[in-house]
């Protein structure tokens, strides 16, 4: 008689069960990043040095998670989970888009100085010379859930070439190219009436900028100006350059649905 294997598919059961009870739960260096204390990196370093508690106890273990109910000090101070934020701005021109950068150049930190006192970070990235919007979050779920480049986002962006756009041009666009052996996919690309032929609205939903600028270097042309004025059902409407403001919780919900 031959017994059936079960070695993997007990193995399977356990993983399963495993990733099915730690549903919910939050990594103890998470966990205190959104409580707005410092980055994921930097709370490694103090729970490594021992400074954070969790019910009393000291915890250096890295990967630690932690349990709803679970009470969390950080230097004999007990902390709380802070307000998720979720910002969007009307990036201007030669801002840059890192808020890391340690140059003397500006950047988009500056335009949201004071807007509150979580620690929002942006979920992708424009250029200096790009412009548009630029959404900010502490909300570590939906930013990854966004920057999933496997993810379908809707994005519109407003050109402008180095040369006007000929027509055989934008067919090529609209059909599809080859690009790395994948065939672009671009929803839908357009002269803007009322400008000339080098500026063109290119609605996408895969690639994001850097698929933008790939497929008019493909066919001979350099993006010289790009405008995202459509993220994800948001758009620049009724919020000038340089501006800000919260999202609504309608805004929030329809992302989340995405």
């Amino acid at each position: 008689l031959i017994m059936p294997k079960r070695g993997k598919s007990t193995f399977r059961k356990r993983q399963n069960e495993k990733k099915k009870s730690e549903e919910g739960l939050m990594r103890l260096n998470k966990y205190i990043a959104r409580a707005g204390i410092c980055s994921r990196r930097e709370a490694d370093k103090f729970i490594e040095a021992g400074v954070v508690k969790v019910n009393g106890k000291v915890i250096t273990q890295m990967g630690y998670k932690l349990q709803p109910t679970d009470e969390v000090k950080f230097n004999d101070a007990r902390i709380k989970l802070e307000t998720t934020r979720y910002l969007l701005l009307n990036k201007p021109k030669n801002y840059s888009g890192r808020m890391d950068d340690v140059t003397k150049k500006r950047t988009v930190r500056e335009l949201i100085v004071g807007a509150c006192k979580e620690i929002i970070t942006p979920i992708g990235r424009l250029g200096k010379n790009s412009t548009g919007l630029l959404l900010f979050t502490n909300d570590d779920q939906l930013a990854k859930k966004l920057s999933n480049p496997q993810k379908r986002i809707k994005e519109i962006y407003h050109l402008e070439l180095d040369k006007n756009l000929k027509s055989i041009d934008l067919k090529k666009v609209q059909d599809g190219l080859i690009i790395g052996g994948k065939k672009t996919a671009v929803d839908l690309v357009s002269y803007i009436n009322g400008k000339d032929k080098n500026e063109v609205g290119l609605e996408i939903s895969v690639g994001g900028i850097k698929m933008v600028n790939l497929i008019f270097e493909k066919i001979g042309y350099k993006v010289s100006r790009i405008d995202r004025v459509f993220f994800g059902g948001l758009s620049k409407k009724d919020l000038p350059r340089k501006r800000y403001r919260f999202l609504t919780n309608q805004e929030v919900n329809l992302l989340k649905r995405l």
